[in-house]
């Protein structure tokens, strides 16, 4: 075999691999979503507030602690959870207490919950309690919404400018 054909054979060889390749990269198709459905995405980070307020040190209790350590405040480490509210269209579709994060549990809290829905339009209203109140909530809001197919909606909360539906 002269090396002319030897080197045509090779490049038709890699030519057959890469359209093999090429042609199966598509199979089978994967759908994350149903057939004429939207996607609502709730996910954000947030810190409640602390589980107790701060109290100011008397000279006496400042004077025991090592002089690194002096500060005029002494803070719980722990914060609240959360507790979420979604509902849809007047119904409940999520309720949840989202814990704090970390070993002291002083961290945010978080959540990522991915929702399929049917493509129409929506009443979204969501609720969220970040204070060492019981009952009732902090922030709230609610959007009327038209979902397309295969479209994401995101629920995201910021404490500066409350909840963030786009």
């Amino acid at each position: 075999m002269t090396l002319v054909a030897r080197t045509l054979a090779l490049f038709l060889l890699v030519l057959a691999l890469t359209a093999g390749v090429a042609a199966l990269s598509d199979w089978p198709r994967a759908r994350l979503l149903p057939e004429g459905a939207a996607a609502l995405t709730v996910t954000f980070t947030h810190s409640g507030a602390r589980v107790a307020e701060c109290r100011r040190l008397t000279q006496a209790e400042m004077a025991r602690l090592p002089p690194n350590m002096r500060r005029p405040d002494a803070c719980p480490r722990g914060r609240v959870a959360l507790w979420l509210e979604l509902d849809l269209d007047g119904a409940p579709l999520l309720r949840e207490s989202l814990p704090p994060t970390g070993l002291s549990g002083d961290g945010p809290s978080q959540i990522y919950r991915r929702i399929a829905l049917p493509a129409r339009e929506h009443v979204i209203a969501v609720r969220l309690r970040d204070s060492r109140r019981s009952e009732g909530f902090d922030h709230t809001a609610e959007h009327r919404v038209a979902l397309s197919p295969g479209q994401n909606l995101v629920v995201d909360f910021r404490a500066s400018t409350g909840f963030i539906i786009r």
